[in-house]
C-alpha cells in the first residue's frame, strides 16, 4: 500500500515507519524539518518536507495515498511557549487535516487520538483530541476512520528523571495504589500497523495499552531499576503542582491543562470509557520500560 504518515520520526513515527517499510509498503513521512530528510530516507521511506499549517502542502502530500495516518501532538517546547494557544493550534491542525483529506480524495484514515478524548470537559489539554475527533467525523461518510486512543505513554515518566535525581521522588497531584493504563510507543506502532492492514469500514475506536499499574508500583519498579529501592511517588496538591510548573516558566494554559488531566487520572474519570472498552494489553511491560528509564537516568 501507499501510506502517508504525519508526525515525522518521533517516538511512534520511527518504529511505525520501520515496521511498514519492512512489510513492503511504500511509505511517505511528512516532517517540517529539512534535516529529517536523510533520516527518513535511511529507513527506506520517502520524505515530504513542509509545514502542517500549509493545507496546500498537506493536500499534495496526501494525494494518491491508500491510507493516511494523522496525529497532533505537542513538542516539549510548546509547554514553555507563552505565546501559543495549545488547544486552538492543535484544533486548527485537525481542520487542516480534514481539508487536505477531502482535497486529496483519501478514503482511509487512521487518527492518533488519546484516552480521554471521549470527553468534552474535565480532560485538560486532551480536549484538543476530542475536538479533532469531531472535526474528522465531519468528513464524507465514504471516508473510513480508525481512531486510536492510547493511554498515557511510559515515556512521559522520563520527565521525572530530574526530580528523582534532585528530590528522590516522582511528583504528581495524585498517587496511591489505584491501577491505571500505560502504553509503550512500540505497542502503539504495532497496533497502527495491524489496523492499517485490516479491513476499513465506517468509523471505529480502539484503545491501546501495554500494562495496568499503580503509581506506587511504578515508583517501586523504577526505583529498583536505578538502584534506589526507596523511591516514592509523592502526591501534592493541585495548587502546589500548578505553582511549581508556573515557576518553571510553563505556558499557563498547558500547566492548568496538565493539572486537570492528572486530577482526572487520579479520580479515574479519565478512564471511564476505556474501562468499558478495554483492549488486549501490548507486549511492552513496566519492567521493560524501567530498563529504558534507568539508561536515561544514568546518563
Amino acid at each position: 500500500m501507499n501510506i502517508v504518515l504525519t508526525g515525522s520520526l518521533g517516538n511512534i513515527g520511527k518504529p511505525l515507519t520501520q515496521k511498514l517499510v519492512k512489510k513492503g509498503h511504500s511509505v511517505t513521512v511528512i516532517s517540517s524539518k529539512t534535516e529529517r530528510q536523510k533520516d527518513i530516507a535511511a529507513l527506506g521511506a520517502k520524505a515530504a518536507i513542509g509545514k502542517m499549517e500549509d493545507v496546500d502542502f498537506l493536500s499534495k502530500a496526501f494525494q494518491g495515498a491508500d491510507v493516511v495516518y494523522v496525529m497532533a501532538t505537542l513538542g516539549n517546547q510548546s509547554f514553555f511557549d507563552p505565546n501559543i494557544d495549545i488547544v486552538e493550534d492543535m484544533t486548527q491542525l485537525g481542520k487542516n487535516y480534514k481539508t487536505a483529506i477531502e482535497r486529496a480524495g483519501v478514503k482511509k484514515v487512521i487518527e492518533l487520538s488519546a484516552i480521554g478524548a471521549d470527553k468534552d470537559s474535565g480532560n485538560g489539554n486532551l480536549i484538543f483530541h476530542y475536538n479533532i475527533e469531531n472535526i474528522l467525523k465531519q468528513l464524507p461518510t465514504d471516508v473510513s476512520i480508525k481512531v486510536m486512543r492510547p493511554s498515557g505513554f511510559y515515556t512521559n515518566l522520563l520527565r521525572s528523571v530530574q526530580s528523582v535525581k534532585d528530590k528522590g521522588v516522582i511528583i504528581s497531584n495524585y498517587g496511591g495504589n489505584q491501577k491505571e493504563p500505560w502504553v509503550s510507543p512500540m505497542d502503539i506502532a504495532s497496533a497502527i500497523v495491524e489496523e492499517m492492514e485490516s479491513t476499513f469500514e465506517g468509523r471505529t475506536v480502539r484503545y491501546i495499552a501495554s500494562d495496568e499499574i499503580s503509581p506506587n508500583e511504578i515508583a517501586d519498579a523504577l526505583g529498583n531499576a536505578i538502584g534506589k529501592p526507596e523511591l516514592k511517588w509523592q502526591a501534592i496538591t493541585d495548587k502546589q503542582m500548578l505553582d511549581g510548573m508556573l515557576s518553571m516558566g510553563m505556558n499557563p494554559q498547558a500547566a492548568k491543562g496538565l493539572v486537570e488531566m492528572q486530577t482526572a487520572q487520579g479520580d479515574g474519570t479519565l478512564y471511564e470509557d476505556y474501562n468499558q472498552n478495554k483492549p488486549t494489553m501490548g507486549k511492552v511491560k513496566l519492567a521493560d520500560f524501567a530498563k529504558e528509564f534507568a539508561k536515561v537516568y544514568n546518563n
